[in-house]
């Protein structure tokens, strides 16, 4: 990807549960008074992606040998990436993009690494899974210097952040985890650089980026808030959903609500790879921000869900959909571009995306998915990274989400 290259248009949004619908009715943070009061009383730990009952529900399921719970229990301990014998690699720097030497696959294999043995550890106890997920999350936090590349450092910064604070959260009370060096870590490398994309696009037009730009680094300032209890994080990756003037806020990455049961996706008429991306962002922002007593999910009258069923359904190969026209400005001048049909490229790919969503929307909330439900269908037990080849797109998700998120 180049530095500024052709990406779109911005289509012309907190609190404890309880109090989320009068938030939205007034405009998001601004309604609730203190930015603070977005995040949960004290934080709950752990409490990122998985909460405490989570685990206590994978665990009673998986040693009752229950489907579908066992089916994602022996995808991930299938995955090696998950084998307690790992062996990180720190680097001073992780690089990525064009004209660098990148190593990034370096980062991303080994955080994959220490997320799903902290997970075994958490649903079985096995220490030495502990043991591997700690030394791998304390070589990095001891090495790592910077992170740098084309444009696509931002994407790094990202989808990388969220994760290494998820893989995190799962050690944090753990022996020997360094958590204030990792806290560190986060902060001064990872958050200054997600905060810089948000506010400033890389010097770009503000409709140029895709929504997965904006969304990978909300994740990031959100996950990061949560593992380094720092509640103005928080609220500020939450105030971003609602009031963002990038393609992640929830009015600009869902620009089309076309009826009760469909909206437009920001990428679909991009390809369906990152369209499916998209989706599998914004719900683990909206997970975690659930799992600190924050309800985005509802947000805007449950359009992800439509939105969701919307990417979903084009993806198992049906044509009825409707389709508005997508316009955009795109490099430093806002050049205009536009989107007429969906972007065919990726379609019926497989992604680690949708057992998330399905678990809040249907699981949680009963609401009928039935385009979700039918590509889980397809494309379960969800596996993680290492299940979808070696390139980054099959690590942009932590996944498992058969194991993780069924309910």
């Amino acid at each position: 990807m180049s530095d500024i290259g052709n990406r779109p248009r911005r289509s012309t949004g907190l609190n404890r549960r309880n109090l989320i619908r009068g938030a939205m009715a007034a405009g998001g943070l601004a309604a609730l008074g203190a930015a603070g009061a977005a995040y949960a009383q004290n934080g709950t730990h752990p409490g990122a992606l998985h909460t405490q009952a989570d685990f206590d529900r994978m665990k009673q399921r998986v040693f009752a040998n229950q489907a579908p719970w066992l089916a994602g229990w022996n995808k991930l301990i299938a995955n090696t990436h998950s084998h307690p014998t790992w062996t990180p690699n720190p680097q001073t720097g992780i690089y990525r993009g064009e004209g660098w030497s990148q190593n990034y696959q370096i980062f991303y294999n080994d955080i994959h690494a220490a997320y799903q043995n902290a997970l075994r550890w958490r649903i079985t106890g096995t220490t030495a899974h502990r043991d591997c997920a700690v030394n791998i999350l304390n070589a990095w936090s001891g090495t790592l210097e910077e992170i740098n590349g084309s444009a696509d450092r931002w994407l790094a910064s990202g989808i990388y952040g969220y994760q290494a604070a998820n893989a995190a959260e799962l050690v944090r009370d753990a022996p020997g985890f360094d958590r204030s060096r990792f806290q560190s870590m986060l902060a001064n490398i990872f958050y200054p650089m997600c905060d810089h994309f948000l506010r400033v696009h890389n010097g770009a037009c503000i409709t140029n980026y895709w929504a997965n730009w904006d969304l990978c680094n909300m994740a990031a300032i959100m996950a990061i808030g949560i593992f380094n209890d720092d509640r103005a994080k928080f609220s500020q990756a939450v105030d971003y959903f609602w009031n963002g003037a990038g393609n992640g806020s929830i009015t600009n990455a869902i620009p089309f609500v076309h009826n009760a049961q469909y909206a437009q996706w920001q990428e679909s008429g991009r390809d369906q790879g990152h369209s499916m991306m998209g989706i599998g962002m914004m719900a683990t922002i909206m997970e975690m921000a659930w799992n600190q007593g924050v309800d985005l999910y509802s947000a805007r009258d449950n359009a992800f869900a439509k939105a969701a069923e919307y990417v979903a359904r084009y993806n198992l190969g049906y044509d009825d959909l409707p389709f508005t026209k997508y316009t955009w400005g795109t490099g430093v001048n806002c050049d205009y571009r536009e989107h007429t049909t969906f972007g065919t490229t990726g379609r019926g790919q497989t992604r680690a995306v949708w057992e998330m969503v399905y678990g809040h929307y249907y699981n949680r909330r009963g609401r009928a998915m039935p385009n979700v439900a039918a590509i889980i269908d397809q494309v379960r037990p969800e596996g993680g990274g290492g299940d979808y080849g070696s390139t980054s797109g099959g690590y942009d998700t932590l996944g498992f989400g058969t194991l993780c998120y069924t309910r």
